[in-house]
């Protein structure tokens, strides 16, 4: 199962830069997971620096 954003986002897309497959984009300020893309390595997660990331 993917990775997604929760509410506590504060888009500072910290997760866009660290995910190793590209499967984060900025959508409208906030950070958006392609569930598709997404391998489940946790790289996003351990980078929030608001917790905002879970495994969904």
């Amino acid at each position: 199962m993917a990775f997604v954003v929760g509410s506590g986002c504060v888009g500072c897309m910290s997760c866009v830069a660290a995910c190793p497959v590209e499967a984060i984009e900025d959508a409208g300020g906030v950070a958006k997971i392609d569930e598709s893309k997404c391998v489940n390595c946790g790289t996003c997660a351990a980078q929030c620096p608001v917790s905002a990331i879970e495994e969904g």
